[in-house]
């Protein structure tokens, strides 16, 4: 009996020091559209996921027993906000932590989204519930466009106002990475006379980078990058921005303890210098598509979507 015990023991603690990372979502806003099936699915004790590759379903639990956290990312968060949902996972006893994407206003990049000061009473809200030590402040992705030959653009002009309220919030870290223009990007674009979006040179990546850093300095804010080891190596000695983790194990552990896989996800841009760690994202581009439709969206779309696959 002694051996059994001991082995019902070791697979207890496996159980609980191999909890997991939910991740809700990198591939669509689930507290902006889909609370009602997250609550479902967390009742329910697991998720049904597809594989956007091989089209595969498989189950991810979600029982406060495997899960040891759950990162949220939105850039709408009150529907998440109104229906307290927040409050009511962590009376069942999950961890929260969230990633809130806040670009400057702009209805030609982001045409679905709430105004900027509603944003800014969001997060606000969000650092006043749960503390802004569990608040990631995404200001991603930076773009730069010309709209006819002779007028150039991108979306820096908020920047600093939400700076200014992040830090007064007690945000200490900021995101950011520089857009790729994929090839699902550029066929979007292709309907708007005269635009496009533009990679601009290496240095002119660093002089952004470096004055993002100096108006986040002054409010105690880190700059973080998400995927521009490039940009990173070509910062000047003593620049004090960091590579990210949207995902961070480590910094989760530091939040609310126990212990969780510090393993890189494998299934990002690890090459470019995505420093996350593993999660289980439960999202489905199928399943739940975005309404958000902003013009330089990496996943896919309500817009680009047929009625068919809604």
């Amino acid at each position: 009996m002694g051996s059994v015990h001991a082995f019902r023991f070791l697979v207890a603690k496996m159980v609980v020091d191999n909890k997991i990372i939910l991740s809700a979502s990198r591939r669509t806003d689930i507290p902006a559209f889909f609370m009602s099936w997250f609550m479902d699915g967390i009742k329910q004790g697991w998720f049904e996921v597809l594989n956007p590759y091989n089209r595969k379903i498989s189950r991810v639990p979600a029982g406060v027993e495997r899960v040891h956290s759950i990162v949220f990312w939105s850039k709408d968060f009150g529907p998440f906000l109104n229906g307290r949902h927040g409050e009511h996972l962590r009376e069942r006893g999950y961890h929260l932590f969230f990633n809130f994407t806040l670009n400057s206003e702009d209805a030609l990049l982001e045409p679905q989204i709430p105004p900027l000061a509603t944003r800014l009473d969001q997060l606000a809200a969000l650092c006043q519930r749960f503390g802004p030590e569990v608040v990631n402040w995404r200001f991603d992705p930076l773009c730069f466009y010309t709209h006819d030959p002779d007028r150039r653009g991108d979306n820096l002009r908020d920047f600093e106002h939400i700076a200014n309220a992040a830090g007064d919030l007690g945000i200490q870290r900021c995101v950011t990475s520089f857009m790729d223009d994929y090839v699902k990007i550029r066929k979007r674009t292709a309907a708007i006379p005269g635009f496009r979006f533009r990679d601009i040179p290496l240095d002119e990546k660093v002089a952004c980078c470096l004055a993002m850093q100096r108006t986040l300095s002054t409010r105690a804010i880190r700059l973080q990058t998400c995927c521009e080891k490039e940009v990173l190596a070509a910062l000047p000695p003593g620049a004090d921005v960091a590579p990210g983790s949207c995902i961070s194990a480590d910094l989760l552990m530091a939040l609310f303890g126990g212990q969780i896989s510090r393993r890189r996800d494998t299934g990002q841009r690890v090459a470019a210098g995505c420093g996350c760690q593993v999660s289980r994202d439960i999202g489905s581009y199928a399943w739940h598509p975005c309404r958000h439709n902003c013009l330089f969206c990496y996943a896919n779309p309500a817009m680009d979507r047929s009625p068919e696959r809604n």
